[in-house]
């Protein structure tokens, strides 16, 4: 499962148009957000905007592609000595929920236009979602070569995968209470860990 990097960076790959209309749903969310709005902090006409998008649900679409592939790049543990397979995706799996709740867009959406990500939850799957399947499928084929990951239909396993992280992320703060150290953030992320090793190990 190799790390996403873009041009030999650590950041993910610089667009123009892409940065700007982050930057603008940072400050104002989607919703108050305009095509004019973007173009201006981009410094380009509204007619090169239409010329690549069609709307701005769709420019979002793809700014929310790029941050999330960028977030499960970094999460990924690189290979090391005595580092198995299981290891490395159990660990990048707990480590990309982590970060993907602490993503300063994320959360924006999550707390300012949360319908942006109920398509992806209740109908169809997403640019990055399938981005993401191709991770944990390469990954997993690569643990039942080695043997440390438990043999099973490799699209199933990496659907079941993602199903179970996606839950985590999106949900997790309706089950926490932060203020009790059993019940914390950081303990459901020990949960989700013990969950993953026991669905992965043969």
């Amino acid at each position: 499962m190799t790390p996403i990097r873009h041009n030999g960076t650590e950041d993910a790959e610089s667009d123009p148009i892409l940065d700007a209309v982050r930057d603008c749903v940072l400050a104002v969310g989607v919703r108050r957000t305009t095509l004019a709005d973007v173009a201006r902090r981009a410094g380009v006409s509204r007619m090169t905007l239409y010329r690549r998008w069609p709307d701005l649900r769709t420019l979002v679409g793809d700014l929310m592609t790029r941050e999330w592939i960028d977030v499960a790049g970094r999460s990924i543990p690189e290979p090391a000595p005595g580092l198995d397979t299981r290891t490395r995706i159990v660990e990048g799996l707990v480590a990309g929920v982590e970060a993907f709740r602490a993503h300063p867009l994320f959360r924006k959406i999550v707390d300012v236009d949360p319908e942006l990500l109920l398509p992806y939850v209740l109908d169809r799957r997403g640019a990055s979602q399938l981005a993401l399947l191709g991770l944990l499928t390469e990954s997993l084929r690569e643990g039942h070569a080695d043997g440390s990951v438990r043999r099973a239909h490799t699209e199933r396993q990496a659907r079941a995968l993602l199903l179970t992280v996606q839950s985590f992320t999106l949900s997790l703060r309706t089950m926490t209470d932060e203020d009790d150290p059993e019940l914390d953030s950081a303990a459901f992320l020990g949960e989700l860990r013990t969950l993953l090793e026991r669905i992965l190990r043969p």
